[in-house]
């Protein structure tokens, strides 16, 4: 449990609080560069749709009329239209819309393919046989096309390469990726850890003209067997959904379809583990194991053991990259397909229908059903996302901040100067850790209030151990108040304590504007009970 005890203080000594009402105002834009921004705020929601007939080939021509758009079972007007076929539109898209531009008929439309390449559950073999793979497909991208290519090693992201056609620098990133240790990691910790990662890339990636595709190259990411259903009570093993749900919804949001990439590849024969289990009601230990036979569950034949047969773990990790690409609109590569993963890739985004509707912002982290029905097409099939999620300004901040945990900072932000103290005993395995946090108050927006200049900022600090076991989050409110427009240079200073568990910390901090949704980012450290260091 994180506990804080403020203390604020300015280069002018004033201290008085502070409830702002709601002001509206219009917001800067900061200058960021071509990869890195924020992307989330966006009202029109966008759906790429495929058409096929029932033996899977594509169905061209078709117009607004033979659609309908449904938002939570309910018909939505459909703002914007337009069909792409083999990379150019054949129709009009009218005026522009969010991100989508207006096109015209016969123009290119290019594709952003974003490579996500997990290190952390990667074997080396299997991967740099995809990455070769990969490099030798790169000759079919259009030249509107672009590819930006990242990695993570369970520690941080890396960008192997910024948005790019260049096929020399593809290909040396992709060199580059075959460099790169692989650590072969499995099971939840692992595998939520490489979700919260690819979730933060797409949250921090700047999306250009075009369709948005993530490929996740992942050797063995968890896939939670139906028997821990079953065995719900009293365990805390995650379900698919719960597990991956995150990276779900942060695509369906931005605008991403997944096309995960199965490096493993075929496993022959039934494979097998073993894992043990907490103790369940009645008193058992359990222990699972998986083969190809299903799922079945035994009842103890002995005092100290319970019998579960899973379903065989390629089976369900296979399940889990379905559900990764049905739910956003893609396709999963799986067995041989990750042998040609880009090309096929390349091929099933190529034609598509282009719809964006006018989304109601709420803000209040509810989920909401997209369906898009054929009309008077009764044969014809539809792929597309199936949902998106209302974000609220705290989950989309927090999303911010988990980026900034593993870029390192927010890319294009101010790095923000905070400064941990030597941590003190605070009870049985805790530690008390002083923070002072220095705020340039010319670097946000105070604004003019009964004479004085105000502003409420947010303070925030996201710290999590080096198992990602215990991950801990704070956020309080920081009123400054000022009789003056501050002066180039003055600072404000925010002080306060952390209550941490007597371990090692990574962590991250960062000060909000709300006015001006400007973020000032500290950059990465460690807190330990020896004291901190970058």
């Amino acid at each position: 449990m994180i506990k804080a005890v403020p203390r604020l203080r300015s280069s002018a000594a004033i201290t008085s609080a502070l409830i702002l009402a709601a002001i509206p105002i219009t917001a800067q834009e900061p200058s960021l560069p071509e990869l890195f921004s924020d992307t989330i705020d966006v009202r029109i929601v966008n759906v790429e749709v495929v058409v096929t007939d029932k033996k899977g080939n594509r169905i061209r021509g078709l117009e607004p009329d033979d659609f309908e758009l449904l938002v939570d079972r309910q018909p939505v007007p459909i703002a914007y239209f337009t069909e792409v076929d083999e990379g150019y539109a054949r129709t009009a898209g009218g005026d522009g819309v969010a991100d989508v531009p207006a096109l015209t008929h016969d123009e290119p439309v290019g594709t952003n393919y974003l490579i996500f390449v997990d290190d952390l559950s990667a074997v080396r073999g299997r991967r740099d046989r995809v990455l070769s793979r990969l490099d030798q497909d790169l000759h079919l991208l259009n030249p509107a096309d672009r590819a930006a290519i990242v990695a993570f090693d369970g520690e941080g992201v890396s960008r192997l390469t910024d948005w790019t056609n260049s096929q020399y620098q593809l290909r040396s990133a992709l060199l580059a990726a075959r460099m790169r240790p692989a650590f072969g990691r499995r099971g939840v910790e692992a595998t939520r850890r490489a979700v919260m990662a690819a979730t933060a890339t797409m949250q921090s990636v700047a999306r250009g003209p075009g369709r948005n595709v993530m490929l996740l190259l992942a050797d063995s990411w968890s896939a939670p067997s139906a028997v821990w259903d079953v065995l719900r009570s009293g365990l805390s093993r995650p379900s698919v959904e719960s597990l991956y749900s995150p990276l779900v919804h942060a695509a369906n949001r931005v605008g991403y379809s997944l096309y995960p990439v199965d490096v493993a590849g075929l496993q022959h024969g039934p494979r097998s583990y073993w894992q043990p289990l907490p103790r369940v009601p009645g008193g058992y230990y359990t222990y699972v194991t998986g083969d190809s036979r299903g799922s079945t569950i035994y009842p103890p034949p002995w005092p100290s053991m319970q019998m579960v047969m899973a379903g065989s773990y390629e089976q369900r990790q296979h399940d889990v990259f379905r559900f990764l690409a049905d739910e956003t609109g893609g396709r999963p590569m799986l067995n041989a397909f990750r042998s040609k993963a880009l090309s096929e890739t390349v091929a099933d985004t190529r034609s598509y229908y282009w719809l964006g509707f006018d989304a109601p912002q709420s803000r209040d982290d509810e989920l909401h059903d997209i369906r898009v029905r054929l009309v008077g097409h009764k044969k014809l099939r539809a792929r597309s996302r199936e949902h998106y999620l209302d974000m609220s300004k705290d989950t989309e901040i927090g999303m911010r901040l988990e980026a900034s945990m593993l870029f390192g900072t927010t890319p294009g932000a101010d790095t923000l100067d905070v400064r941990l103290g030597t941590p003190t005993k605070a009870g049985f395995r805790r530690i008390s850790v002083p923070v002072e946090v220095v705020i340039p108050l010319d670097e946000l927006t105070l604004l003019p209030m009964d004479g004085q200049w105000v502003n409420e900022l947010e303070f925030r600090i996201s710290a999590v151990d080096k198992w990602d076991i215990l991950s801990r989050k704070l956020v309080r409110k920081v009123p400054v108040v000022r009789p003056e427009a501050p002066a180039p240079g003055e600072t404000f200073v925010y002080e306060t304590d952390l209550r941490l568990r007597k371990r090692e910390y990574r962590y991250v901090a960062a000060v909000y504007d709300p006015l001006t949704d400007r973020m000032l980012v500290s950059a990465r450290g460690v807190v330990s009970p020896r004291g901190d260091r970058p």
